[in-house]
């Protein structure tokens, strides 16, 4: 699905999110969060939850315990999920075909990055049993001193195409979250939506292509790479 815009150049990189896009760990932090909040009798929705992807840590710490009226934080609730979120980082697989994904496009000696708003510590966390991560042209992570201000403002995006050498109108950026999109149009750059089975059309409408499995993303990106 997609929808009309003003003629681009053909793309030369792709940057792609991490949590959603390349590893699966958007059930982990549901899992963790609701470890925490369960201690006070809360359930952890998708309607809040849908809020906090792409977000900061520090962003979704604040919207969790405002919203579900924790009698905690914002610190120490993040104090309180990190053991939770440790031991499930452990269990941490990538998406469905993006190693294969991957392969392809280096083998086109395409230039990839990874653009997170995971601060470097848990980045690393995340992806320690992932070597394949090694291979990614460059990574920016949320407590780069580039970027000023996280998702939706476009910083991220920016300093990940300063990275791979590549102009923001000639980059695409694979996301799942709303904020990560907004991010991506700020940046100028195309933006392909590929979004948890659980959020609609509706919330991600605002991206130039929305993909549902790993073999319609790999089509688009190949047609708008042009290899």
């Amino acid at each position: 699905m997609s929808r009309s815009a003003s003629p681009q150049p053909v793309s030369r990189a792709v940057l792609f999110d991490l949590d959603g896009v390349l590893l699966d760990t958007e059930p982990l932090y549901t899992e963790a969060t609701q470890a925490v909040v369960g201690e006070f009798g809360k359930r952890f929705e998708w309607s809040l939850k849908r809020e906090l992807i792409g977000t900061s840590e520090d962003h979704g710490a604040r919207l969790v315990v405002e919203r579900l009226e924790l009698p905690i934080s914002p610190l120490e609730y993040l104090a309180r999920r990190k053991p939770f979120l440790d031991a499930a980082f452990q269990r941490c697989t990538p998406m469905p075909g993006i190693e294969a994904l991957l392969d392809e496009l280096l083998g086109h000696r395409v230039p990839v990055a990874v653009a997170t708003s995971s601060v470097t510590a848990l980045y690393t966390a995340k992806t320690a049993r992932h070597p394949w991560f090694e291979r990614f042209t460059a990574i920016v992570c949320g407590d780069d001193p580039r970027v000023r201000a996280v998702k939706p403002a476009p910083d991220i995006f920016l300093a990940a195409a300063e990275s791979v050498g590549v102009e923001p109108a000639e980059c695409v950026v694979v996301e799942d979250s709303p904020a990560g999109i907004r991010a991506g149009i700020a940046a100028g750059m195309r933006v392909v939506a590929a979004p948890d089975p659980n959020v609609s059309d509706e919330h991600v409408a605002h991206a130039h292509h929305i993909v549902r499995d790993a073999r319609a993303l790999r089509s688009v990106l190949l047609e708008w790479l042009a290899v």
